[in-house]
């Protein structure tokens, strides 16, 4: 699974959905099936633009079929249907620091 900090820098919301843009076709290039990506939570502890804007987008991918799915942190755990079965098919993902976190500052993005 490939790792993308996007909160690095500080970046303005468009500067990031550049980045993932830009990320998502260098993992698949690279031949990644999944990547996380750390969006933070925001500054103040009530949930950030940035988090917002990027999962906003990734919703849109996966109903545009640019991506198959993507798994917010908060439902990175064995209770989420999807992370479970990606789990299942790929049992290395059970040692990910943030699986059954509840992290809301990342996300997985199934390519």
């Amino acid at each position: 699974m490939k790792v993308v900090d996007l909160e690095e820098g500080m970046p303005r919301v468009n500067e990031a959905l550049l980045r993932l843009d830009r990320e998502l076709v260098v993992a698949r290039q690279q031949g990644f099936a999944l990547v996380k990506i750390i969006h933070g939570y925001g500054s103040t502890g009530v949930g950030g633009t940035l988090r917002i804007e990027i999962q906003k987008s990734l919703r849109q991918r996966v109903s545009n079929s640019q991506i198959r799915d993507f798994i917010p942190g908060e439902e990175w755990r064995v209770s989420n249907e999807s992370a479970w079965a990606l789990v299942k098919s790929r049992p290395e993902l059970k040692q990910d620091a943030d699986f059954g976190r509840g992290n809301l500052g990342i996300s997985i993005i199934v390519l």
